[in-house]
């Protein structure tokens, strides 16, 4: 039987369309069960569409507590036996909720060589740092932020000062290194 994999995103799903590809296309032996977003109205949301994959979409403010939004996302998850948890730029902290239910289960996919830069800005410090070698790191969740155990890491050269260019060339780079390592973890 093959794996079931949740994708959580926040935004466009670049790194979403790339694992939903790759799992169509038989690259991935697992089916993307459900894409979470915590975003209405993300681009993301219209290509789990496109894929038929299912969604379950909230508003963090239409719940009482980070606890809450939670506890509804993992009875998705159950419901749907995930076997995997892929966060591909959901820009929320995973909280005691869904790491009491899936710690060990869920993989994040960071712009930076880890443990360099962490947060939601590291390719924006790492330039104004000045450094001239980038990369893109994906790890086990834990309860620090990019914290958890690097599981995969590819670095890349880059000797300008432009954010969105390093995204640029950080984003090629992720959607390969995401795909290779889901198919290491489920294997």
């Amino acid at each position: 039987m093959k794996k079931q994999l949740a994708v959580f995103a926040s935004g466009t799903g670049t790194n979403f369309e790339a694992i939903a590809r790759a799992c169509a296309e038989g690259a991935i032996p697992a089916d993307v069960a459900v894409m979470v977003c915590d975003k209405p109205g993300a681009a993301v949301i219209e290509k789990a569409a496109r894929y038929g994959v299912e969604t379950f979409v909230f508003s963090p403010k239409d719940y009482p507590s980070k606890s809450a939004f939670e506890a509804e996302i993992v009875k998705v998850l159950d419901a749907k036996k995930v076997d995997l948890v892929c966060l591909a730029g959901y820009m929320r902290i995973v909280g005691e909720t869904l790491l009491g239910a899936y710690e060990g289960r869920i993989i994040n996919i960071h712009p930076s060589l880890l443990p360099s830069f962490k947060g939601a800005h590291a390719v924006e410090d790492a330039v104004a740092y000045g450094v001239k070698v980038y990369g893109i790191t994906i790890h086990w969740v834990n309860a620090d932020l990019d914290g958890g155990r690097i599981i995969a890491q590819r670095a890349f050269d880059y000797d300008g000062n432009d954010p969105a260019e390093v995204h640029r060339i950080g984003q090629k780079i992720e959607h390969a290194l995401y795909i290779e390592t889901i198919n290491k973890l489920i294997q």
